[in-house]
């Protein structure tokens, strides 16, 4: 009998009746079209054991990532990176990042000894208690659903008191992002990885003694103490094409996804995968091969238009999305809802600087497209307004496009598909 088995049977009568229940609700979901039943295959479990996630995850090697943006890409990067070590990775790769998508994550993969989950930025200092993890990837903080997340210092707070509290957990941080690496800086071990953060605006002050915060272009520290960007371990080369490490260690990095952040979530990628004894050229030619994230990046035919398809749901996620568009001047159409998912204040929009759009083709869509239509005037942007998504699509001709949505928005276009 192996060690997971044993594992299983240890479980208490209830736990492993919340977990069949849980799955069997899951596939009946599933069947139904009413999505992958990562959530309420997991609400049940709960519902039943309410400590199943905790019971689910002794005995794993837990990986835990959070951020306000690239969380998704960044755990599937991880998820191939740690492939040659071999046998079966846990993942909520689809993106249901609270309690009951981890428990659902767990419960469907009672095999895995490894299990790498993306976890909202809000619940990781629960989700650190109840699994123990034995790494945490802090990416970057910003704005992001103030309706219904914590603001941004606070946020970070909570984080600092969550590392400093797991003594055994190594902590992966961003050390380009000074609200990331004050709340990494409680924690016993760290490896730093310079991913950038483009996006400023939430960090002018210092969030250890409010003085100001001083960027250069590698570097950021305070004026009124001595909290600073610390010496990263991992950090991109080459304009972001070589994945470089404090050993001296150089791999070229050939991503098929799109854009910096990308390669920011690769080198990320690269610095787990060490920690677990996978060479980062085996973690890069893992991290080469994936083509879509959950749809994210995926190229798709509109009536002969190739159109590939991204996110973008707030601020800083925009400013990424930006520099990827800045390589060409193709036609842009961008999708907007407004719904609980997606935060129901879209004043975020006037924060995003469409002005770099000026001079091509832009088409506003979605719930809230006259909104973004009035923003766009604004920045002087010419654009078309077609409320309708599909038709919206539809309405731009030649050969290639781009798809911008937030997140309901961006799930609507992939029903489209």
């Amino acid at each position: 009998m192996d060690d997971n088995t044993q594992q299983r049977l240890r479980l208490p009568m209830r736990a492993r009746v919340a977990t069949t229940v849980g799955g069997a609700a899951a596939t009946v979901s599933r069947l139904a079209g009413k999505g992958d039943g990562s959530v309420i295959g997991g609400i049940i479990g709960l519902r039943l054991a309410p400590d199943l996630l905790s019971l689910l995850a002794v005995g794993r090697q837990v990986v835990l990532v959070t951020g306000t943006n690239g969380k998704t890409t960044t755990t599937k990067l991880i998820t191939a990176a740690l492939a040659p070590l071999g046998g079966e990775i846990a993942s909520n790769i689809y993106g249901a990042n609270m309690e009951a998508g981890l428990t659902s994550a767990l419960s469907r993969a009672p095999d895995a000894r490894v299990a790498v989950l993306e976890t909202d930025e809000k619940y990781i200092p629960a989700m650190i208690k109840a699994t123990r993890p034995k790494v945490v990837v802090l990416l970057n903080l910003s704005r992001d659903q103030m309706d219904r997340t914590a603001e941004v210092r606070t946020l970070a707070g909570s984080w600092r008191a969550a590392v400093g509290a797991a003594t055994d957990t190594h902590i992966v941080a961003n050390a380009d992002d000074p609200l990331v690496a004050w709340a990494a800086l409680t924690a016993r071990t760290v490896t730093w990885v310079a991913a950038g953060q483009p996006w400023t605006d939430d960090a002018w002050s210092c969030p250890e003694c409010a003085g100001r915060l001083v960027f250069g272009p590698e570097s950021w520290s305070c004026t009124g103490c001595d909290l600073a960007r610390p010496q990263p371990d991992v950090w991109l080369e080459g304009d972001g094409t070589i994945v470089a490490t404090a050993d001296g260690t150089r791999v070229p990095l050939h991503l098929q996804l799109p854009g910096r952040c990308n390669g920011a979530n690769a080198a990320t990628a690269v610095a787990i995968a060490r920690l677990a004894g996978v060479p980062a050229a085996a973690a890069v030619d893992a991290a080469a091969r994936i083509t879509d994230v959950g749809g994210r990046y995926r190229v798709f035919d509109v009536g002969g238009t190739r159109a590939r398809l991204l996110l973008a749901k707030n601020p800083a996620g925009w400013l990424e999305v930006l520099d990827l568009l800045s390589h060409d001047t193709l036609p842009v159409v961008i999708a907007i809802n407004a719904r609980a998912a997606d935060g129901r204040d879209p004043s975020w929009l006037w924060d995003v600087p469409f002005e770099r759009l000026r001079g091509r083709q832009v088409v506003a869509t979605g719930e809230r497209s006259r909104d973004l239509a009035v923003r766009l005037a604004y920045a002087e942007v010419a654009h078309g307004h077609v409320p309708d998504i599909g038709a919206a699509i539809r309405s731009v001709q030649g050969p290639d496009m781009y798809v911008v949505a937030n997140y309901t928005a961006f799930q609507a276009v992939r029903v489209l598909l």
